[in-house]
């Protein structure tokens, strides 16, 4: 157990350095305490109250063709790209985190600063974006001074609060250097950890990829049926409700219990390319667990042909 304990807390920096500024080690990332829910989650009710506050940033991800007409009054538009890069530790990784002076520099662009206080939210089923986002805003160190607008723009909508026709002025912030929380782990972490006592490693994919009934990837760059040994399957799609509103502590409680997750354990999240597992672990903090990140997901782990993939096997008819 102190091993495993040790391997958690102090393991050695995993992505190349940026320009500038180095990556910590990755650590895992806690919850807030006293009550873990409380920063993840922004209500309508709070988001009406607080806002024309001079120094609220809210990022509003949707499709860009929809942006113009209907949007949270003040909301900028944004999308994954803008807080990620590409091709970093291999080819065709599309989704990772960017270096602390890239991703300074890019949250700057989005109006950000020091005293921000920022609400991400999503149109439509844009989910796990939004929670992509904010949980590059925890990265970035920023996680106790942003959220996510519960239920999104339906929500918003829902509550009889107008949507507006009118884009916000395009400002610049001013960040201090990013006090990165390194909560990125890569193929060789999940690899050192399966099996190991209080980790869970979840994949957060629609069940027929994690069954390997379903192959992920794409014509060009196909990747391997299954998932990776022993890991516990928490689909993202199952945390919200018919609302898209995150579901109740005890349903998620149950939905991670039923899944193998045990209290106390360490949840490293996976999912395609990264951003599905991002919902999946703001459910997972919101409940009181430790997290990591494998940034690079089944498409890196997939293109190591020295990995192992797990199937289940085929049912009788």
């Amino acid at each position: 157990m102190r091993r495993t304990l040790a391997l958690l807390l102090f393991v050695a920096p995993i992505a190349a350095l940026a320009q500038g500024a180095p990556v910590p080690p990755p650590q895992t990332l806690a919850p807030a305490t006293p009550d873990a829910r409380a920063p993840l989650f922004v209500s309508v009710e709070w988001l009406a109250q607080h806002l024309r506050d001079p120094n609220l940033v809210l990022l509003h991800v949707g499709e860009a063709a929809a942006y113009p007409t209907a949007h949270i009054e003040g909301a900028r538009l944004v999308a994954v790209s803008d807080v990620a890069i590409g091709e970093r530790n291999g080819p065709g990784l599309g989704v990772e985190m960017p270096s602390p002076d890239t991703l300074r520099a890019r949250l700057e662009r989005l109006g950000i600063s020091d005293d921000s206080r920022i609400v991400v939210y999503y149109a439509k089923d844009m989910v796990y974006q939004a929670a992509r986002i904010a949980l590059t805003l925890s990265y970035a160190g920023l996680g106790e001074r942003s959220g996510l607008l519960d239920g999104g723009l339906a929500a918003w909508s829902a509550a009889g609060h107008a949507l507006s026709a009118d884009s916000p002025a395009a400002t610049v912030g001013t960040l201090a250097p990013l006090r990165i929380r390194n909560f990125v782990v890569d193929a060789a972490y999940v690899q050192s950890m399966l099996g190991a006592p209080g980790v869970s490693i979840v994949d957060a994919r629609d069940t027929v990829f994690y069954h390997g009934t379903r192959a992920g990837g794409s014509a060009t760059a196909p990747q391997r049926a299954g998932r990776i040994p022993g890991a516990k399957s928490v689909p993202w799609s199952t945390l919200t409700d018919e609302s898209l509103r995150i579901r109740s502590a005890a349903a998620l409680a149950e939905t991670f219990a039923a899944a193998g997750v045990r209290a106390g354990d360490v949840v490293i999240g996976y999912c395609h390319t990264g951003q599905q597992a991002s919902a999946m672990l703001t459910a997972a903090r919101s409940l009181g667990f430790r997290v990591l990140l494998y940034d690079g997901s089944f498409q890196d782990w997939s293109a190591r042909s020295e990995l192992p993939v797990e199937v289940s096997p085929a049912k009788a008819p």
